[in-house]
C-alpha cells in the first residue's frame, strides 16, 4: 500500500549570479537542483519540485513559490523542517516559508499575476555588482513612462520572446508596467498574467531605445505589431531583474 502523500508550497528567495537559471539542466549547476538535493536529504526520497516559472542565467528572485510532495507525516514541524532545509541550501538560496495545499494545487499553472522588477544604476558601486545594471546616461524616464502605457492589456508579445521557443501562445495581459527614478536608481515594474522567455529584458531594452535615442513612445506599437523579435530592442543583462511576487487565489 502506497503512502498517501501531502502537497507542499514552498516560498523561495534567492541571489542568481551562481546559477543557470531556475530549472535542472544537464552539465550546469541550478536553483531547482540544490534545492532537490537538499529536500532529498531531510525526506530521505527523491523529490521533484515545480516552480513557478524559470528564471534564466543570472536572475534573481526575492519571491518564488515551488511545490512537491512527501509523505502526509514525513515533516511533523514545519519550523524544524525549515531550519533543517536552510542549514542544507547554499548561502545565495533561501527557503522562506512552507504550507500544505490541496493535492491538485500546481506552482507554475495555478499562478495568476507574476511581478518583476529590473534595477538600473549609474554610479559605479561595488555593492551592486551582479545586483543592478550600470548605464552611463540617464535616460527619458517620462517618454519611456509614455510608452510602457502601450504594453497594457491582452496583445500578442512575441516580438519581445526569445525565438523557438516551445509555447502554444504569445498573448499576455500586461496589468503595469511602470519605471520609478529614486535616489539615483531606476527600476521599472511589470506586472502580467504570465511572461514569454526573455520578454522582461527584451521590453526593457525596447525601452531604453525609446528614452536614451529619444525615439516617439508611440514607436513601441509598430514594435509590438511586427510580431518580430528583430524589431524590439536588446536584450539587457540578465543581472539586474528580479522575480519578485506571484500570486495564487488560495494564498
Amino acid at each position: 500500500m502506497e503512502d498517501k502523500l501531502q502537497r507542499y508550497f514552498l516560498a523561495l528567495s534567492y541571489d542568481g549570479t551562481a546559477y543557470h537559471g531556475w530549472q535542472v539542466q544537464q552539465n550546469a549547476v541550478s536553483v531547482q537542483e540544490k534545492l532537490n538535493i537538499a529536500l532529498q536529504k531531510i525526506l530521505r526520497t527523491d523529490i521533484e519540485t515545480i516552480g513557478a516559472g524559470r528564471t534564466d542565467t543570472g536572475v534573481h528572485a526575492k519571491l518564488l513559490y515551488a511545490h512537491f510532495d512527501c509523505a502526509v507525516d514525513a515533516i511533523p514541524s514545519s519550523d524544524r523542517f525549515m531550519h533543517s532545509l536552510n542549514s542544507l541550501l547554499p548561502t545565495d538560496i533561501s527557503a522562506l516559508a512552507l504550507f500544505p495545499v490541496a493535492p491538485e494545487a500546481h506552482a507554475r499553472f495555478d499562478a495568476t499575476e507574476r511581478s518583476y522588477e529590473y534595477h538600473i544604476h549609474f554610479q559605479k558601486d561595488p555593492f551592486l555588482q551582479n545586483k543592478s545594471w550600470q548605464i552611463r546616461d540617464l535616460p527619458d524616464v517620462e517618454r519611456m513612462n509614455k510608452a510602457s502605457q502601450y504594453l497594457l492589456g491582452k496583445q500578442d508579445f512575441g516580438c519581445f520572446s526569445k525565438s523557438h521557443t516551445q509555447v502554444f501562445t504569445n498573448i499576455c495581459t500586461i496589468k503595469r508596467a511602470e519605471w520609478v527614478l529614486n535616489e539615483g536608481k531606476l527600476v521599472f515594474h511589470i506586472t502580467a498574467d504570465r511572461f514569454l522567455r526573455n520578454m522582461v529584458r527584451a521590453i526593457v531594452g525596447t525601452l531604453l531605445e525609446i528614452g536614451l535615442k529619444e525615439k516617439a513612445p508611440e514607436t513601441i506599437l509598430a514594435v509590438i505589431q511586427s510580431q518580430d523579435r528583430a524589431q524590439a530592442g536588446t536584450s539587457v543583462p540578465a543581472h539586474g531583474l528580479y522575480l519578485t511576487k506571484v500570486l495564487y487565489p488560495y494564498i
